[in-house]
């Protein structure tokens, strides 16, 4: 492996499109007490039948620690590799390198992380182990990587078309706890050199009550060069419907790079989805302090799946929205199968499927 100072894009690199070719994606078996209640286990459900999903079409990777290495192997099937690699969390896609292309070779690029908002509004401490795991990956993956440790970046921050524009948030990248010394002109001028882009979308805002400070992953996704599914709700009461109408405003205004124009296809939100009681108690405290509350509004969207190259991973909450998402998603992946897993216990750790992966996308070293 190879540490590379130079930039992205001056070298020909930028960030494909999700719904790319593979060779295959990245996993973090989740154990951490304070995100997956009562020992993760009815969590490992849902992420067992994802993981499994994912591996029948590209080549899965599963992160697990020395404790939970015997555990993971013993019931991930056995087309999926298992590594002992040390996390602080689950979260891939926020963790493990972005790759970039030059349409020929992968490299990767190791972001600064902080979780979510350092000493500010950070959700855990310390967090040296998830800010290591990119450049480790690299090396165990044989991919150079580029040194970008100057900018916090999570990659559930971003979202690319793979035609030279990228999706983001104002509430996330411009928020306190990132890079907060440099200004919204210069961290755009940093997306686009990183990821070989041409032009940024900003969004005003994620989904609400999101702990992540507005993740573009979980209210806006493209589907195709100039598609995107949009987290929308008609209840005029629900104050997720100013976020996502402001959303919708920025996206109508918007066109591609090249010019060309978005189609925003909304996809319904499930009803609100509430923490109770009893799911509090499973929870381990954060520094003696509890990391949720009863009744809190938890960030639950449709737009957090993930493109597999034969399938599409999306989240259920036994919602009447569900099925209608479902048929939203299939229309626009048409060759992929759009499989429904339930999420609400993901969903307590705080993100979903599109968070808990990563993706390697096909190039040098990663031919079949």
């Amino acid at each position: 492996m190879k540490i590379i100072k130079s930039i992205p894009k001056n070298d020909g690199f930028y960030m494909p499109a999700e719904f790319s070719p593979h060779y295959g994606c990245i996993m973090i078996w989740p154990e951490r007490g304070d995100s997956w209640q009562y020992g993760g286990y009815e969590a490992r459900k849902a992420f067992i039948k994802a993981a499994e999903i994912i591996a029948k079409s590209e080549k899965l990777t599963v992160l697990a620690s020395e404790a939970q290495y015997n555990n993971a192997r013993a019931v991930l099937a056995e087309n999926i590799r298992v590594v002992e690699l040390s996390t602080d969390d689950s979260w891939a896609r926020d963790t493990a390198p972005t790759f970039v292309t030059n349409g020929k070779t992968i490299r990767g690029i190791d972001w600064n992380f902080n979780a979510w908002g350092g000493l500010v509004d950070g959700l855990y401490f310390p967090w040296e182990r998830d800010r290591q795991l990119a450049r480790k990956l690299c090396d165990l993956y044989d991919v150079d990587v580029y040194d970008e440790r100057d900018f916090i970046l999570e990659g559930g921050s971003i979202h690319s078309n793979g035609a030279g524009t990228i999706l983001t948030t104002e509430e996330c990248l411009l928020s306190e706890g990132r890079n907060s010394h440099m200004t919204k002109a210069e961290i755009e001028q940093k997306l686009k050199d990183t990821l070989g882009a041409e032009k940024i979308i900003w969004l005003p805002y994620g989904i609400y009550n999101d702990e992540t400070n507005g993740h573009i992953d979980n209210i806006c996704a493209f589907t195709s060069e100039t598609d995107v599914v949009l987290a929308w709700t008609d209840d005029e009461n629900d104050p997720q419907y100013k976020l996502s109408s402001a959303c919708l405003k920025a996206l109508e205004n918007s066109t591609t790079a090249d010019g060309r124009k978005i189609t925003v296809h909304k996809l319904p939100l499930p009803k609100p989805v509430l923490i109770t009681e009893h799911e509090c108690e499973g929870l381990d405290t954060m520094d003696g302090l509890p990391t949720r509350t009863a009744n809190e509004r938890l960030a639950a969207s449709y737009v957090n799946f993930y493109i597999s190259n034969g399938a599409i991973v999306m989240p259920f909450f036994n919602d009447k929205n569900d099925e209608i998402a479902r048929n939203i998603l299939a229309s626009l992946f048409p060759t992929r199968e759009v499989i429904g897993v339930y999420a609400r216990d993901i969903l307590i750790g705080g993100g979903n499927f599109h968070c808990l992966t990563q993706q390697i996308p096909l190039g040098i070293p990663f031919i079949k």
